[in-house]
């Protein structure tokens, strides 16, 4: 007798910790590689029941593969961590050849994907932050002095004090809710080895804390580029799980550098 498991075609989920070397730290993202266009509102289904900051379903298409990101809540346009993961699983499981570049196509364009070293390398687009007046109560809903405010295409970025500032923030996030943003990136200078440190709180897409970020560094490094007046950095998440990027700053486009780690594969039945 054919069994409910028998009768359907399981689809791999393969998890994996970004942005660090060490399982169970960095961020964790699910990754399926799809065989077939699917529904949107099955993907965001997928993404909703695995709950993690970010699930990326990538599908192969000619050149290059459709990479889509999706939160617990809403699609997003662009993610760092979930990109990275998908690169690690298409080279770790022979998709693509461990020297070959993964060309992705997304709703911010052209990302690319090159293996150096232990390290994974993104190409994404550079997401500069203009200084803005900080908006109203964010300082409240922060529990914190702002130094400086300012505003990417994405996010608000809000300088603080220091890095003890950062890594002891207790925010509001019913308060950080209220503002028209995927997120607020909080951030300040570092201490050896680490050039600057950041957190990311992104209630408005489900997710209240983001572990570690790599799209929001696409606005941190132009920033802190012209702070240090140095190209090459080193940066580090500040989470409970932590997390270390490189970051290039190359004008228009930012090199991310970082690690990964599968920690599950599973398989959904439905």
């Amino acid at each position: 007798m054919q069994s409910d498991y028998d009768a359907v075609m399981a689809q791999q989920i393969i998890m994996v910790d970004a942005f660090t070397d060490q399982p169970f730290t960095g961020n964790p993202a699910a990754v399926c590689v799809l065989d077939r266009e699917v529904d949107e509102r099955w993907m965001q289904q997928i993404a909703r029941e695995i709950n993690y900051a970010e699930t990326a379903f990538v599908r192969k298409a000619e050149d290059h593969y459709a990479l889509r990101w999706f939160s617990p809540t809403v699609e997003v346009d662009l993610c760092g961590h979930a990109t990275l993961a998908s690169a690690h699983v298409l080279w770790q499981t022979g998709q693509l050849a461990m020297d070959a570049p993964a060309h992705f196509e997304t709703r911010s364009g052209r990302l690319l994907a090159m293996r150096r070293g232990d390290w994974i390398e993104l190409d994404f687009p550079t997401t500069p932050a203009s200084s803005v007046p900080a908006p109203a109560g964010l300082g409240t809903a922060l529990n914190a002095e702002i130094v400086s405010s300012h505003r990417s295409r994405f996010d608000l970025l809000i300088e603080l004090a220091d890095e003890g500032t950062i890594a002891q923030l207790q925010p509001d996030i019913g308060k950080l809710k209220r503002y028209p943003v995927r997120g607020v990136i909080v951030t300040a200078p570092g201490s050896s080895p680490y050039d600057f440190v950041s957190r990311f709180f992104a209630p408005q897409t489900g997710v209240d804390e983001d572990p570690v970020t790599g799209s929001a560094h696409c606005a941190l490094g132009e920033f802190w580029q012209s702070r240090l007046g140095k190209s090459d950095m080193l940066a580090r998440q500040v989470s409970a799980r932590g997390g270390t990027v490189r970051v290039q700053v190359k004008g228009e486009r930012t090199l991310l550098l970082g690690q990964a780690v599968t920690t599950m594969r599973c398989e959904l039945i439905v």
